[in-house]
């Protein structure tokens, strides 16, 4: 189910719920937010662990019968899962204000206030410093997104986040929001994904009245605010003119000495629609790597979302999950909580042999190198590595350097530029041999089959 049907599923549902529910449960309906819906499940999350409780203890079969009668599924079940990060990270803020406001009034006015920032500003509450995890991947790209909270427009200026989808770059990117809205709430935050930000470009500049002044009006927008948090820049079009207003955005942000954080799938120069003069605008400060967290950072990412949900467990368990989904951390998590929903359902203890039962997954082998790819696929091609490395033409040389190239990405997460360095070549041919392969996967057999059997081999090594 996708996002936008999920939320208006579970508004129904909640609709239905405040309908049979008495009304002294209402305020722990307010705080659920689903999570998912998959197979007749639904999973919603509370930062209220008393609300959690007394929903499970005294409605949860009236909720479930609800479930029932919206979804039309008489298998339907409902989890709720209490979420400790919210619930500290909520906390934590009613307390500050608290200490700052004498009277009710003035602290509800406050709470009110910095609700009304985040949601101006188009922030996910649950993207803040304290609920990221920390690893070996990620420790620098954590410090510089701090020094960025904590002194705006200061010496990293921007600061461009790069690295594979899922890896923590959109979280790294709005804490620093939360974090200067709750620390220096007179700064204006705007978050804004690249695609909403050249929709709305498109919009005003097509609007037939008043065009000058619709323009006029969505300049004033982005540069009239004091830090910008501009999201997957690698969707940016083509068009010459959304690259010209974005570029005076850059710049009058930049030259008023504003803050500009900016994250990508890849480097400036490996966005083929880019300007040359956006390309220099964003290299000109500071460019961080993300990269996919290595065994103990995700075992500990598991464990973080397994204590903070009350989950008995082994931790051979968490181990084998962390194991298994190793390309980025929005996969990691959806395996836990798919564990997790049946653990909490079935009222088991979640052990090793119920993730193998639920996940149903191989292991899988940690640190396959470059050089391991390239020894594989040569040796499949029956070609000499040193022929994939070098310029050796020929239709099977061609094949195997394309292949190994796209394992090279697809296996490790490294950045074009990393696996250009040891295929000796510009970063703009690894992409085109990327490209290529990952175009013809699908329809070429030849491909498909080379590809299988090669990961085949290298689940061996």
């Amino acid at each position: 189910m996708e996002n936008i049907e999920l939320k208006r599923f579970w508004e129904q549902v909640k609709e239905e719920l405040l309908g049979v529910l008495p009304e002294n449960a209402h305020p722990w309906l307010y705080p659920l937010e689903v999570s998912g819906y998959d197979k007749g499940v639904l999973t919603v999350v509370t930062g209220q662990m008393m609300g959690r409780d007394l929903l499970r203890k005294n409605h949860y079969n009236q909720m479930v019968e609800a479930l029932k009668r919206v979804s039309g599924d008489e298998n339907s079940r409902l989890v709720i899962i209490y979420d400790e990060t919210a619930a500290k990270t909520l906390k934590r803020e009613t307390e500050k204000l608290q200490k700052k406001a004498s009277e009710v009034s003035i602290k509800e006015q406050a709470m009110e206030n910095l609700a009304n920032m985040q949601s101006a500003a188009n922030l996910n509450l649950k993207y803040k410093f304290e609920n990221f995890v920390q690893g070996e991947n990620s420790k620098f790209a954590y410090k510089a997104a701090m020094a960025v909270a904590q002194n705006p427009a200061g010496k990293y200026n921007p600061l461009f986040i790069y690295g594979n989808s899922g890896l923590g770059k959109t979280h790294l990117m709005q804490a620093i929001g939360h974090y200067i809205i709750f620390n220096n709430p007179k700064l204006k935050v705007k978050y804004t994904k690249t695609e909403d930000y050249i929709n709305d470009y498109i919009s005003n500049s097509r609007k037939t009245n008043n065009t000058i002044e619709n323009m006029s009006k969505f300049n004033r927008k982005y540069t009239n605010i004091d830090i910008i948090l501009i999201d997957d820049i690698q969707f940016i079009e083509s068009k010459i003119k959304t690259m010209e207003n974005l570029q005076y955005t850059f710049d009058s942000l930049y030259n008023k000495g504003k803050q500009i954080v900016i994250t990508s799938d890849r480097l400036p120069k490996e966005i083929p629609t880019l300007t040359a003069a956006l390309c220099s605008r964003f290299e000109m400060g500071l460019m961080i790597e993300l990269t996919p967290p290595d065994l103990e950072t995700r075992f500990e990412i598991i464990k973080k979302l397994a204590t903070d949900n009350d989950l008995i467990h082994e931790d051979e368990a968490l181990r084998y999950i962390a194991r298994n989904f190793s390309n980025n951390v929005r996969e990691l998590e959806g395996a836990f909580t798919k564990v997790c929903a049946y653990a909490e359902i079935t009222e088991q203890e979640l052990t090793l042999k119920l993730a193998k039962e639920v996940l149903k997954c191989e292991e899988s082998d940690e640190g396959i190198s470059f050089d391991q790819i390239a020894r594989v696929t040569s040796s499949y091609f029956e070609t000499d590595i040193k022929d994939i490395k070098g310029t050796a033409r020929g239709q099977k040389v061609s094949m195997a350097r394309h292949l190994s190239i796209y394992l090279c990405r697809e296996i490790t997460n490294q950045s074009f530029v990393n696996i250009a360095k040891y295929y000796n070549k510009k970063h703009t041919t690894i992409m085109f041999a990327y490209e290529k392969i990952k175009k013809e996967k699908d329809t070429n057999r030849e491909i498909s089959t080379a590809l299988r059997e090669i990961r085949q081999a290298l689940k061996v090594l």
